[in-house]
């Protein structure tokens, strides 16, 4: 029942005219060349001054297919639920590479420490000759 409301009508009636003579631009400020481009530009900017614009198709066609996918597979007799997937394995990964990267964090400020001491042991080297 959805309808586009008369604003939005005119704005892609405009929109489309635009086009054909070669001065509508997109978001980049390429001409656009392709008509169905055009209509989505036209509508989004109604969308944005406030007219009636029914929403996109493709979001109710994946939620109703996925809908019915489900009922289907409840509907089965006799269709094998799948094994429950082993989690623990996949968790100890990342905990084991937290270790390494603060064990060479560990090693990368010690060393940048020991830099630190040694140019510092060489400054008053230097200013206790002088």
């Amino acid at each position: 029942m959805a309808k586009y409301s008369k604003k939005a009508q005119e704005k892609v009636e405009d929109v489309m005219h635009e086009q054909k003579k070669g001065k509508l631009k997109s978001g980049s400020g390429r001409k656009v060349t392709d008509r169905k481009q055009a209509i989505a530009i036209a509508l989004s900017e109604a969308r944005r001054d406030g007219a009636k614009v029914p929403k996109k198709a493709g979001a109710k066609k994946s939620a109703a297919k996925k809908g019915v996918a489900k009922k289907g597979a409840a509907k089965k007799k006799g269709a094998k639920k799948s094994a429950p997937k082993k989690s623990g394995s996949k968790r100890a990964a990342p905990k084991k590479t937290a270790t390494k990267k603060s064990a060479t964090k560990k090693s990368v400020s010690k060393k940048s420490a020991s830099k630190k001491t040694a140019s510092k042991k060489s400054a008053s080297k230097k200013s206790a000759r002088k």
